[in-house]
């Protein structure tokens, strides 16, 4: 053996090593080690330490061997030790590392998501011209898959000349999670046409990827690919097409398949039960459970979970409380998505104590777990609710989403609780969410239902992007709080903007209702047909709405027989119109047709029937209605109903029995109520009765002074001008301001304004006064006087006469004479009753001039045709 040479020095890579084979050299005073192949890995306190020289005198290093390199290596990799492993790969010439090392290396980069290391690992393999093999390949591909750059995965996938099924797969996986389905789907093609030989989790993905885009056929075609290969037995490729056949609204396809396995697993009954699930088949579904159950299968947490959602589907209470004792036998609570999905069980199931008892007991809530919950208090209507754990989120720290706010903000929409939805309007503002576009777009919504539609558009105008929802929510807010013409307006610089949809058309038609705007609602009838929008159901029902309101009942009945499946607001649509024209045995033998059609009423449809009947003084039928609604559908009466009654009785000239009817109510009545009865006493001239009945409806509502008119026009009929002296000192003392009374009609898409007793400034004015002037001569010549009782003013009849004359829907009307052509209709439109000398004029210029009137006032339809009108008196 060799004497050590003096000052010798040992190198720490040599030190602590076991050793089979040892070659011991004295050249140049060195001792050179070479290790087995099976040497044990050193010792991490040498990491720090480098190679040094034995020698007395500097000649040359040592030759360090590869095996230590590698080894070390990837001990730090086991170690998750990625600085030292990159120091000492970076160190390594080409020939000492083993492309195992560059995996292990590449691995620990994709589990860091160190992408800069990584692609230092990258360079440094093509650097060395270092043979990518398909081991190597998958690492690098999935590094890159990983730290979110498949892109560059990509190309070393594109670079590599063999590629075995396994990177073929995780390639066309990788795609399919970016939601690049398409792109998934090439590459299965590509696979084929190589001849790559495809195994069970190729035809699971590519499944997954045909259902995502909704390709049923080339989905079929894979399905009979698979048959050929003989994949038809294997648990996983048969779960991936259940799945496929669900997702394709295909369910006896699925089952099918369900049906014909053998040996099915857990995996097949969850993807049977969630399929009928989500395909809206939940007795299905959970008749697919007890199955499972009787059985004897051992459930999973998926299975619970698909189940709990089944319970909330359908309302079943019960089982869903099975499912839960089942799930805490099999210690499920623990898991949070599990106490989510059982808390919106009870919630949806309408035990929202049950909810908050799950909420209460959860050891660990997310913000799902209290979006559930303020989605039950939404349901529930409790506004409040929902606000108390929006502020309770806050103090534990918990930061709403998105879903959560927008959940709140329906609440707030659904209860009409304008004040909490601008506590949540502050919250949005102080955590900088106004910007996102559901969230703008749930703020216009809870406003615009909240009546509050300045503040709507104060956020439309400021959104910097608006989608169709948010031009959608504003013109159908302008709609439903009485602003038409604001809903006109923003529909034509939507038309500016982008193309409307179907939504839009059944959101701007009942502007066009409102206002009986006939021309501009054929207008839009028109785009609705070029664009193939009638057969959405709502724009439809909208399409009848508009043609009732705008007098052209025959052509809304044609419209409402076109549609294929009517529904109970189809139906309650067409029942409301008849009644608005008059037309009571039309509306009952609609309201019939309904319930032979299977069609359940409710309690709007009731309150149409019960309108109808009243209008055309059906006082039997009415009755019968009305103990229909709550005897044979167990519909409790509400105000509106016992309105509708109040007003049949009252119309019919039934006044004494109407007062002992309100008097007898179950619930204290309101002003509307009293108010048909002061109508009735108008009608039928009970003076006495009208001042008991006034009293009641000036302490409901003080400031209406409508009814103060209406008791001023019955003290006026009877020729108690003091009285009507005194109520006009009244309302002027509490500054309370009278209604004017306007009318409108609309000539060549354009609506004209006319506003009682000021006409001066009209364009055609003098033609206006010169023919009513004609017409009255003419009416006196007939034996027709004026009703100068309809004046309210203590004046000589000349005076009386010429006040009348300057009623709104005489100058609407005799503009209508004066520019429409011959045989045109006359539509025209008040925003109050009609009055009765108007009403007589009305049916003499129909008779004078051989034209049929249609005025729609706040009350109903009056047709004027040949000297009579379809109200009959009654209105």
């Amino acid at each position: 053996m060799a004497k050590a040479a003096p000052n010798l020095c040992f190198s720490p890579l040599t030190l602590n090593q076991n050793r089979k084979e040892n070659f011991f050299s004295s050249q140049n005073g060195c001792f050179i080690h070479k290790p087995s192949l099976k040497t044990k890995i050193f010792s991490p306190i040498f990491s720090s330490c480098i190679p040094i020289r034995i020698s007395a005198t500097p000649t040359r290093t040592i030759d360090h061997q590869v095996t230590d390199y590698n080894a070390k290596i990837l001990h730090f990799c086991q170690l998750g030790d990625l600085e030292n492993a990159m120091e000492l790969i970076c160190m390594c010439q080409k020939s000492e590392l083993e492309t195992k090392t560059y995996s292990s290396v590449l691995q620990l980069c994709a589990g860091l998501k160190s992408f800069t290391d990584g692609k230092k690992v990258h360079s440094i393999i093509k650097s060395n011209s270092v043979g990518v093999d398909e081991a190597l390949g998958l690492k690098l591909v999935s590094f890159y898959a990983t730290c979110g750059d498949l892109k560059e995965g990509r190309r070393v996938f594109d670079t590599m000349e063999k590629k075995n099924v396994y990177l073929w797969n995780f390639m066309v996986s990788e795609y399919a999670k970016i939601g690049d389905f398409k792109e998934s789907i090439c590459l299965f093609k590509i696979m084929v046409e190589k001849g790559i030989e495809v195994n069970f989790y190729t035809f699971s993905c590519v499944l997954k990827c045909f259902a995502a885009l909704g390709s049923l056929k080339e989905g079929e075609c894979v399905h009979g690919y698979l048959l050929k290969l003989g994949f038809s037995s294997c648990n996983s490729v048969v779960n991936s097409l259940i799945a496929f056949y669900f997702k394709g609204k295909r369910p006896e396809s699925a089952f099918e398949l369900f049906d014909k396995l053998c040996d099915r697993d857990v995996i097949s009954w969850n993807s049977m039960i969630s399929g009928y699930v989500s395909n809206g088949l939940t007795e299905r579904g959970l008749g697919i459970y007890k199955q499972m159950m009787y059985l004897g299968i051992d459930v999973d947490l998926a299975t619970i979970i698909s189940v709990l959602v089944g319970c909330a589907n359908s309302g079943t209470l019960s089982l869903g409380k099975a499912v839960h004792s089942l799930a805490i036998k099999s210690s499920f609570e623990r898991r949070i998505n599990f106490s989510n999905t059982l808390l919106d069980m009870y919630s949806k199931c309408g035990d929202l104590d049950g909810a908050l008892r799950v909420f209460e007991k959860m050891g660990e809530r997310n913000v799902v777990s209290w979006t559930s919950m303020i989605a039950g208090y939404t349901r529930d209507g409790r506004s409040d609710g929902a606000i108390k754990l929006l502020q309770q989120m806050e103090k534990e720290g918990v930061k709403l989403d998105v879903v959560a706010i927008t959940s709140i903000l329906h609440a707030c929409a659904r209860s009409g609780s304008l004040d909490n939805g601008k506590d949540v309007h502050d919250y949005i503002k102080a955590n900088n969410m106004e910007s996102n576009l559901f969230v703008c777009n749930a703020l216009m919504d809870m406003y615009a239902k909240c009546g509050s539609m300045e503040a709507a558009n104060s956020v439309f105008s400021t959104m910097v992007v608006k989608d169709i929802i948010s031009w959608n929510t504003m013109i159908g807010g302008y709609s439903k709080n009485c602003l038409p013409n604001e809903a006109l307006k923003t529909f034509a610089a939507m038309l500016k903007e982008l193309k409307p949809d179907s939504r839009t058309m059944a959101c701007v038609l009942p502007a066009c209702a409102s206002l009986s705007a006939l021309e501009r609602g054929k207008e839009i009838h028109g785009y609705i047909l070029r664009n193939g929008y009638s057969s959405d159901r709502h724009v439809a029902n909208a399409l009848v709405d508009l043609y009732v309101k705008c007098g052209v009942l025959g052509l809304a009945r044609l419209l409402f027989d076109m549609i294929p499946s009517k529904d109970l607001v189809s139906w309650t649509v067409m029942i409301a119109g008849y009644g608005m024209h008059g037309y009571g045995n039309e509306a009952i033998a609609t309201f019939n047709e309904m319930r032979d059609a299977g069609i359940e009423p409710d309690e709007v449809s009731f309150i149409s029937i019960l309108y109808a009947c009243s209008h055309s003084g059906l006082l039997e039928q009415g009755w019968r209605f009305f103990y229909i609604m709550k005897n044979d559908f167990n519909i409790e009466p509400k105000l509106e109903h016992y309105a509708c009654m109040v007003d049949l009785l009252s119309r019919t000239g039934n006044l004494s029995k109407a007062y002992e009817f309100i008097e007898t109510l179950p619930i204290a009545p309101d002003a509307t109520i009293w108010g048909a009865l002061l109508c009735g006493c108008r009608n039928y001239h009970d003076i006495e009765l009208a001042e008991k009945v006034a009293e009641r409806v000036f302490e409901l509502e003080p400031e209406n002074t409508g009814y103060y008119v209406l008791l001023a026009n019955i003290y006026a009929e009877a020729e108690k001008w003091e009285e009507v002296k005194r109520l006009r000192e009244k309302i002027g003392k509490q500054g309370l301001r009278k209604n004017p009374g306007c009318s409108w009609i609309e000539i060549k898409g354009k609506v004209n304004l006319f506003v009682s007793g000021n006409n001066s400034s009209h364009p055609h004015s003098k033609n206006i006064e010169s023919l009513l002037k004609k017409m009255r001569r003419k009416m006196k010549e007939e034996g027709h006087f004026p009703k100068t009782k309809y004046a309210l003013i203590n004046a000589d009849e000349m005076q009386k006469e010429m006040a009348l004359c300057g009623h709104s829907e005489k100058l609407a009307m005799a503009f209508g004479l004066l520019t429409l052509p011959p045989r045109k209709t006359i539509r025209v439109t008040k925003n109050l009753r009609v009055c009765g000398d108007c009403h007589e004029m009305a049916k003499f210029m129909s008779k004078e001039t051989r034209r049929e009137i249609v005025l729609r006032d706040s009350n109903r339809f009056h047709h004027f045709k040949d000297g009579y009108c379809s109200c009959r008196g009654f209105w």
